[in-house]
């Protein structure tokens, strides 16, 4: 039963991961709901590896060539890098400063509240703000150091369980002069530094406690083979999606999942 739980909570992150919709959130509320056992929240953490890996998988090529061509001092090459590094501090600093704190803050009424204010918030850019049209393919070339700066000072406001890192580097990308595709492919790429660092300082700091998750190891295991699966489905999906698409639908969906936890909790 624990390693079947693990495999549903893989597959909610997977699922939600990149998503404008939280999946820190949904798997504290999902673990609470379904009684697993992870009071060291090593399980929420390292399943998030898989869809990482998801990420790296789909987007492979890419990161090949990219990774090519900063060896081979290639101008086009060398700027995706130090956008990307620009993007990725912000939140790595402030995420080791409040990392003890963390745990305070991950509570469904936070949570729940992070996601109406969140999808109140989605709904008000996408009404007021009109970003470039997208095209089918992302243009990673055209970010400069400024919007890349921006992407990753929005990405801190993701610290807030509930708040969504997808959602607030693909809406922080919009209102930087992003278009849809490209904000959303961008925060793809962000996804891969902060969640392996994540993950690997928490499987490290916890790895004594692997025992105290529901299922041990092969429940983590079991839980990543399956974020893995879902992400990569989601991550092509909604790269299309985006194409033609804006993110209302998830807005609303925020707040009404939002107003249902707060009903929730006030009824128990």
């Amino acid at each position: 039963m624990a390693i079947l739980q693990a495999i549903i909570l893989g597959i909610i992150e997977g699922l939600t991961e990149f998503l404008p919709i939280s999946s820190t959130g949904h798997l504290i509320v999902s673990e609470r709901v379904m009684g697993y056992k992870d009071t060291s929240k090593i399980l929420t953490v390292v399943i998030q590896v898989g869809a990482i890996a998801a990420v790296i998988w789909y987007f492979r090529r890419d990161l090949i060539d990219k990774v090519r061509g900063l060896f081979a001092r290639k101008p086009v090459s060398i700027k995706f890098w130090k956008n990307w590094i620009i993007a990725t501090v912000p939140a790595v600093l402030v995420g080791v400063a409040i990392e003890s704190q963390f745990n305070k803050f991950a509570t469904p009424g936070v949570i729940a509240t992070a996601f109406i204010v969140g999808g109140i918030l989605i709904l008000l850019i996408e009404t007021y703000h009109r970003p470039r049209p997208a095209k089918a393919a992302p243009q990673l070339d055209s970010l400069t150091m400024k919007q890349s700066l921006q992407v990753g000072l929005y990405q801190v406001l993701a610290l807030v369980p509930g708040v969504s890192r997808s959602g607030a580097t693909i809406m922080g990308g919009l209102l930087s002069g992003l278009d849809r595709v490209t904000a959303t492919a961008f925060s793809f790429y962000l996804s891969i530094p902060i969640i392996v660092l994540a993950s690997g300082y928490k499987l490290i700091k916890g790895r004594d406690e692997i025992a105290s998750v529901a299922g041990g190891g092969a429940a983590i295991v079991a839980g990543t083979v399956a974020a893995f699966i879902t992400a990569f489905i989601v991550i092509g999906w909604l790269l299309k999606y985006v194409s033609k698409h804006d993110f209302k639908p998830f807005a609303y969906y925020r707040i009404a999942m939002g107003i249902l936890i707060l009903l929730v909790l006030a009824v128990m």
